[in-house]
Formats: structure tokens, sequence, C-alpha cells
């Protein structure tokens, strides 16, 4: 976004990029999401058209640069995740990341956590709450499963938004419905419209810390082919940044946008995309972010 690049401790909001699919179970390379979502980003101007807003008027922005990783060793790689945003979080700043594939949400909420269990509020074509693929228990299919288990979430704050597509066992959703998420599938978005479905999710996080989680393939792949699942039958560009124009109220203290792969779309409109989701998401966590800061 031609931000100046800048420490944790200079700025309220940290944009972060983490250039890691060690946990993609099929088409990889969401690595490179960061690199060119920055790029695409270059296109992002300063002011939302709708709120006639500019969050780089709100507070304090800059690019912090890309979370250490290790390419062939997982395992390390959420470690260092983790340690890099749990430095985030001691700055006092709070973090918008690009991806990634979602299994580095979960080093990132380890990073952020105060011990006390947040809501979550996920976009996404799938849940996430597998116990494991192929006998690996840390991948793309299972953050949130972990990051329950571990305390990081409170299932009853969690809501899950645009979930389609076949299944590989009618078992899939077994863990988030025994937990109490809430599981709002694309059909019920479609019939109830975006308006309904977010009050829904506000009530469900209250006006508690809450983290943010996109994954790119909540949107169509007619609009965003470049990512690791695609499923088709999912929400418009437009509908996707009306979700994000709904979290406003909610008290954001992370948020994420993820499994954007642009090798698998060469014409660059999935970063682009990427790039514009991010905006929407700055926006409504600056203004959060703003209501934080003292008088």
């Amino acid at each position: 976004m031609r931000l100046p690049i800048a420490t944790p401790a200079e700025v309220d909001i940290a944009l972060v990029g983490i250039p890691f699919d060690g946990g993609t179970t099929n088409r990889t390379g969401a690595r490179h999401g960061p690199r060119e979502i920055r790029n695409q980003s270059s296109l992002v101007r300063r002011v939302h058209h709708q709120t006639m807003r500019s969050p780089f008027d709100l507070v304090r922005i800059a690019d912090c640069g890309d979370a250490p990783v290790n390419p062939v060793d997982p395992a390390e790689s959420l470690e260092l995740i983790a340690g890099f945003y749990r430095a985030i979080a001691e700055a006092g700043a709070v973090p918008l990341t690009a991806g990634g594939d979602h299994l580095v949400t979960l080093p990132v909420l380890r990073g952020l956590s105060k011990g006390e269990p947040r809501g979550l509020i996920h976009f996404d074509a799938h849940s996430d709450t597998y116990d494991d693929f192929f006998g690996n228990r840390y991948n793309h299919g299972t953050p949130f499963r972990r990051a329950v288990e571990e305390g990081l979430l409170d299932p009853r704050r969690m809501v899950q938004i645009g979930l389609r597509g076949a299944i590989s066992d009618a078992a899939n959703y077994d863990f988030a419905k025994a937990e109490g998420i809430r599981l709002i599938f694309i059909e019920d978005l479609m019939a109830r419209g975006v308006s309904d479905v977010m009050a829904e999710a506000r009530e469900i996080v209250g006006r508690r810390e809450t983290y943010v989680t996109f994954d790119i393939d909540v949107i169509d792949p007619a609009f965003a082919p470049g990512t690791g699942t695609p499923e088709i039958g999912g929400v418009s560009t437009f509908q996707a940044q009306a979700l994000v124009r709904e979290l406003a109220g909610v008290d954001i203290v992370g948020a994420d946008l993820v499994e954007v792969s642009p090798p698998l779309d060469p014409s660059g409109m999935t970063a682009l995309t990427g790039a514009t989701m991010l905006f929407e998401l700055l926006c409504v966590a600056a203004e959060a972010s703003a209501l934080r800061q003292p008088v």
C-alpha cells in the first residue's frame, strides 16, 4: 500500500506477510501470496469510497516485513511465527497479515494470546476443524480445531461464514457442532443476506476481543481462481466487501487474509482481490484501533 517500513513498536497496525504454505494438502503456492499481494496493493488508494475516511489518517500503519519461516520444517515455522507475533503483541500493535496457507493463523493466535480465549469471525469455504489429514494434525485443514483445544479461541464466540463444497466424510463438521461453533453455510448466507448474517456474527462475538480470518476461497473462483482449494458457488467480490464492512464495531485485535496462490492465477486478479480485501479489513481494524487510543 506504498507504506513505509517500520518496526511494530512504531505503529498501531502492523502489516505483515507470512510466506509459508507447508500446511497445504493439495495445490501449493500460497507462500508467494505476501509478495504478490504487496505488489498489487500499490493500486490501493487512501480513502474508502463509502465511509469517506482513510485508515491511514486514523492510526499509525506500516509494513513490518515478513515473519520468519523454515520452508522445509513446518514445526519450526510454527514456533518462529508465534515468536514473531508475540513481539508484535508486546509492542502493542495490531497485526494485519497476508498469508500463506491457513495453518499460519494458528501460530498467529498463539503469539497474540493473553491467556484468555478470544472470539473468531471466520470467512471460508471450509471449516478447517479436521482432526488430521493423512495422520498429520498440523495443516491448513486443522488450525481452528487446534486453536480451540489449546484454549486460544472460545468456540461459543466463533462463527464460520460461507461454508460449502463436498466433504470427504459426513463427520467432518461434528467437532465444530459439538463445541458450539456457529456454522453458516453459503445457502443460508444467500437466503438471509449479508446484513442479517453479519448482525448475528457481531452478536456472537459480542464486544470482547475478536480475531478475523478471511480465506480467499470464500470468494467464488470465478473472481479469485488462484487458491489451493477452490469451491464454486461462493460469494462475489462485492458481497465479500459487504461482509467485511459489516465488521464495523467489532473489537478486532488481529486479522489475516490467507490462501492466495499467485502461481495458480497468472493474471494477478486473485492477488489484487486479496490486496483489496486487506484494505477493507484495514479500514475496520483501524476504526477499532482508534477507539482504543487514549484520549
